[in-house]
C-alpha cells in the first residue's frame, strides 16, 4: 500500500465531457451510486445519451458495414460506462470508458485510457503475446499431422482387438473349467483311484496350459499396445510439451500483467491488484480483471483530481453467445473481477445503501393455500427468499418454522427465485418430505408458470433447451454454456400480445436456477426478458413471473391435488 499525495496529470480536454445544457433542474447526489445494483441517477441518463450519440455520429457514421466496432452483425458489443464528475473549476460532465479493449485497441477519443495499457508499444506485453501465440501456432500445425489420426486409430484398433480375443479367452478358460469340473464329477466314483488320479492330472495340466496361454496373449497384445503408444506418443509428446510451455509462459505473463495495476481510491491510498484480491479471499484475479469500465473511470478521476458522482453502466451492440446482455439496458458492475477492487477504490465515499441487504420482504405475509398435518401450500408473494440468504435471515423456511415449531421435516422441497411469486410444496414430516422430494427429481409434479414478457414474440408455442451454469465472475447470473452447462429444458405458450408485451405459460421439464428468466432473455431462447427482470432485462416494480399452478400427489392418501393460485398480473 502507498499513499499518493499529488498528482502532476493534467485533465486532458478530450475526456471530459461538460454538460452543455442546464443543470437546474438536476440535482447532485448526496452519495455516489452502489456499482453492483443501481437506477442510473438522471445525470447518468443523461451523460449515456450523450455519449451514444456520440457513437452513432462520430465513431459509427461513416463506416463501413464491415468496419462498424458496434454493428456489425458478426461482432459482439461492448459494456460502456459513463462517470458523471465534477472538475477542479466547478464544472459538471462526464467522462466515458469501455470495458477490455474496443476493436482490438485501447486509444479511443472520447474514451479514457487503461489502466495499464497492455497495447502500449513499449511494454513486454505484446511481445510477449506473440511468443505465446507462436506457439499456438506451431502446436496447431503439429495437430494438423494425419499420422497423429493414423496412429491414434491404430492403438484403438489393438486395444480393441486385444480386449476381445483377451475376452474370448476368458469364455473359454470358462467354460473348460466347468467341463473338468462335470468330468470329476462324472468320473469320480466310476474309475479306480489311480485312473481317477491320472484324469486329474490330464485336467490340471489343461487347466495351466490355457492360463499359460491368456499370460502369452497378454504379454503380446501388451507390446503390441505399448509399441502403438510409443508411436502415438513420438508424436504428441512435442505437443504436449509445447503445450506445457504455453500454459507456464501465460501464467508468468498474467502474474507480470497484474504486477502492473495498482487502484486508488479518493484519499490517494493505492493497492495492487493481487493484495486487493488476497485481501478479500480471493485467490487470484481472473484474466482481464482491472480492464472493466467502473475501475478504469475511478481511476481516471482520481489521478486527475475529478470528483465522482454518478456511474452508469450498459450494454451496447450485439450479445455474446452465452451471456445475456440487451442493447441499451444497464448493467451493474460484475462480482468476480470488481468487487474486490470496488470496496477498495470507494473506502472514504459516501456511497448508496446497497439494496440487497434491504429485506424487501419485511411487511410481506405468507399465503397458505392449504395445510394438513403433512404437506403445506403456500403462495410465496416476490421478494420473498425461499431459504435464509447470506445476509438476509428472513425466508419462507424461517416463517415456517416459526409457525409449524412441532415440524420435522427439512420444510423445503424445491425452491423458487426470491424475485418469482408463487406456489410451494412445504412438507411437514421427514418421510413426507423424502416422498415429495422424490416426485420432484422423477418429474411426476406438474408445475405452470404464467409470465408477461417485455416484447412481442411472433411464434405461439415451442421448447427451449439450452445448458445452464453460474457465471463465477457473476454471481448469481447464469450462462449458457454448451461444454458445462447442465440441461435445461421449458415449454412455453403465448396466452395473449398487447401494447408491446406478451403473456405467456411456462412449463419447466427440469428445474435450474433462473432457468425461465434465462430461457426467455437469451437470444437463443425468445430473446425476450421477463417484464421486471433486474438481472437479464429491465428492472420495474417487481418480476412479473409466477407460480400459478402445481399438481402434486399426496405423499399418504395417494390422491392427485391441484393447486392454482392467480399471478396479480
Amino acid at each position: 500500500m502507498s499513499i499518493i499525495l499529488g498528482w502532476d496529470e493534467t485533465l486532458t480536454d478530450s475526456y471530459f465531457t461538460p454538460f452543455e445544457e442546464s443543470l437546474a433542474n438536476y440535482s447532485i447526489p448526496e452519495s455516489f451510486t452502489f456499482p453492483f445494483y443501481y437506477e442510473p441517477h438522471p445525470l447518468s441518463l443523461l451523460a449515456v445519451k450523450k455519449l451514444q450519440e456520440y457513437i452513432q455520429t462520430e465513431i459509427e457514421a461513416g463506416l463501413s458495414p464491415e468496419s462498424k466496432i458496434f454493428g456489425d452483425k458478426n461482432k459482439t458489443g461492448k459494456m460502456l460506462g459513463v462517470l458523471v464528475v465534477k472538475n477542479k473549476i466547478g464544472e459538471v460532465g462526464f467522462i466515458s470508458a469501455f470495458s477490455g479493449q474496443l476493436g482490438g485497441q485501447n486509444n479511443w477519443q472520447k474514451f479514457i485510457p487503461p489502466v495499464f495499457d497492455l497495447l502500449g508499444g513499449n511494454n513486454f506485453f505484446l511481445k510477449s503475446e506473440a511468443e505465446i501465440n507462436k506457439l499456438t501456432q506451431d502446436i496447431e500445425k503439429l495437430e494438423q499431422n494425419t499420422q497423429i489420426a493414423v496412429c491414434a486409430k491404430h492403438l484403438k484398433t489393438e486395444l480393441k482387438i486385444s480386449k476381445e480375443i483377451i475376452g474370448n479367452h476368458r469364455k473359454v478358460m470358462i467354460e473348460g473349467r466347468k467341463e473338468r469340473k462335470a468330468k470329476r464329477l462324472v468320473y469320480k466314483d466310476k474309475t479306480n483311484e489311480d485312473e481317477f488320479e491320472k484324469l486329474q492330472r490330464g485336467l490340471a495340466k489343461q487347466s495351466v496350459e490355457q492360463k499359460n496361454q491368456l499370460k502369452d496373449l497378454k504379454l503380446l497384445f501388451r507390446q503390441r499396445i505399448q509399441i502403438a503408444e510409443q508411436d502415438l506418443l513420438e508424436l504428441t509428446d512435442v505437443i504436449a510439451a509445447l503445450k506445457d510451455r504455453r500454459k507456464v509462459q501465460s501464467k508468468a505473463l498474467q502474474e507480470r500483467v497484474f504486477d502492473n495495476y495498482d487502484f486508488l481510491n479518493i484519499s490517494g491510498i493505492k493497492k495492487k491488484l493481487k493484495v486487493l484480491f488476497s485481501e478479500n479471499a480471493h485467490s487470484q484475479p481472473a484474466s482481464g480483471t482491472g480492464d472493466c469500465a467502473a475501475p478504469k473511470l475511478l481511476q481516471y478521476a482520481f489521478r486527475h483530481s475529478l470528483k465522482p458522482i454518478a456511474l452508469a453502466e450498459f450494454w451496447w451492440g450485439r450479445a455474446p453467445e452465452s451471456e445475456i446482455r440487451q442493447h441499451g439496458n444497464f448493467y451493474g458492475a460484475c462480482q468476480g473481477k470488481c468487487q474486490p477492487i470496488l470496496a477498495h477504490m470507494l473506502e472514504g465515499m459516501a456511497v448508496d445503501d446497497n439494496p440487497l441487504l434491504v429485506n424487501p420482504a419485511a411487511d410481506k405475509t405468507l399465503e397458505i393455500v392449504y395445510e394438513d398435518d403433512l404437506v403445506v401450500i403456500i403462495n410465496k408473494p416476490e421478494g420473498f427468499l425461499s431459504v435464509p440468504g447470506k445476509n438476509i435471515e428472513d425466508s419462507v423456511y424461517s416463517r415456517m418454522k416459526k409457525l409449524y415449531p412441532m415440524a420435522t421435516g427439512p420444510l423445503i422441497v424445491h425452491r423458487l427465485d426470491m424475485s418469482t411469486s408463487g406456489l410451494m410444496v412445504i412438507a411437514l414430516t421427514k418421510k413426507s418430505h423424502k416422498i415429495l422430494q422424490q416426485q420432484f427429481i422423477k418429474r411426476t409434479v406438474k408445475k405452470r408458470y404464467v409470465a408477461v414478457l417485455d416484447g412481442l414474440l411472433i411464434e405461439d408455442e415451442g421448447i427451449i433447451e439450452l445448458p445452464l451454469r453460474v457465471d463465477l465472475d457473476d454471481r448469481p447470473r447464469q450462462l449458457v454454456c454448451y461444454d458445462y452447462g447442465r440441461p435445461a429444458k421449458t415449454r412455453w405458450q403465448v396466452i395473449e400480445r398487447y401494447l408491446g408485451e406478451t403473456k405467456v405459460y411456462f412449463y419447466p421439464i427440469t428445474g435450474r436456477t433462473h432457468q425461465l428468466r434465462v430461457h426467455s432473455a437469451h437470444v437463443s431462447g425468445l430473446g425476450i426478458p421477463i417484464k421486471g427482470d433486474d438481472l437479464y432485462g429491465n428492472s420495474s416494480e417487481y418480476l412479473h413471473l409466477h407460480a400459478e399452478k402445481l399438481e402434486i400427489e399426496h405423499p399418504v392418501t395417494k390422491l392427485r391435488m391441484v393447486f392454482q393460485v392467480e399471478a396479480k398480473f
